[in-house]
């Protein structure tokens, strides 16, 4: 089989895939997005104290 270098060509497959299963790769991009937006952001500045991390 030859492939077009362009990338321009159809992939059936892929196609047919996308209708029978849904777009997981762009619901995986939402949902990694939604969840970087929830998770807690870093401070920027020095407020903790590494003997916080010490175990007594």
């Amino acid at each position: 089989m030859i492939s077009n270098p362009s990338g321009n060509d159809h992939l059936p497959v892929y196609e047919s895939l996308l209708r029978e299963r849904g777009d997981v790769v762009a619901e995986a991009r939402v949902a990694a997005e939604q969840m970087q937006d929830q998770a807690p952001q870093p401070s920027s500045s020095h407020d903790w104290d590494p003997s916080d991390f010490n175990p007594q």
